[in-house]
């Protein structure tokens, strides 16, 4: 006898969902944020992708925060390596300068970043080639230490300042309102802002972040860190 079309189907006659794991979890919240954004990268959408329930993620993920941080440390390994030779400051920069054009490319992940806590292997094998890149211009240990967490903050800042969602018109007006009052700062009043009007605002992203990093790389060579601080 034919079973009517509309009538349920038996569990034995479902295909068998592929079991979980934490790198699946991971993939599937990735796609989720290509597509959707990371708002949307929650526990309980993650689990109607993956057709369970959010109980069951819990095991892999503790929370939606590590979950962010898992998403992160998986672009990470998009970050491009050094070349092997040059000199290390450029290599340096060009290795951090690729670590914020990976936050720059994807919506609201830079501003997740300036909290996640990511541990996986790209995370490491990041702070790894800084830590050889500044070992390599003789950086001593403690200040190596203390500047990759500088180099980072910074330009993790950087890619959520200038992320790809606040360049909507209402962002643009922000800014040219900013510029506006700088350049009408009463030299009477506000004497340097007066005359560093144009120089507050001046130059491309690209020339400004270049020029933090250098900034930071030459003050971390030549800054000690507190004695009580250094352990290298």
């Amino acid at each position: 006898m034919t079973a009517h079309p509309d009538a349920p189907r038996s569990r034995r006659e479902r295909p068998a969902k592929p079991a979980l794991t934490r790198a699946g979890i991971v993939a599937t919240a990735v796609e989720i944020m290509r597509v959707e954004g990371l708002g949307k990268v929650t526990m309980r959408r993650l689990a109607q992708e993956l057709d369970t329930g959010p109980a069951s993620l819990y095991v892999y993920v503790r929370n939606t925060a590590e979950l962010h941080a898992a998403i992160l440390d998986e672009l990470l390994g998009a970050v491009e390596a050094p070349p092997a030779g040059g000199d290390w400051r450029e290599r340096l920069e060009g290795v951090l300068t690729s670590y914020t054009a990976v936050l720059f490319r994807h919506r609201g992940l830079a501003k997740a970043a300036l909290v996640a806590r990511p541990r996986g292997e790209h995370y490491l094998r990041l702070i790894e080639t800084l830590l050889a890149l500044l070992d390599e211009g003789g950086v001593p240990p403690g200040q190596a230490a203390w500047g990759v967490d500088l180099l980072l903050q910074y330009a993790t800042a950087t890619a959520a300042e200038h992320s790809p969602a606040d360049e909507a018109a209402d962002a643009r007006e922000e800014w040219d309102a900013l510029a506006g009052a700088l350049r009408d700062a009463s030299d009477r009043t506000h004497p340097h802002v007066a005359r560093l009007a144009g120089e507050l605002v001046s130059g491309r992203p690209e020339e400004r972040i270049s020029w933090g990093f250098r900034t930071l790389i030459n003050g971390i060579l030549g800054t000690p860190v507190p004695v009580d601080g250094a352990q290298g």
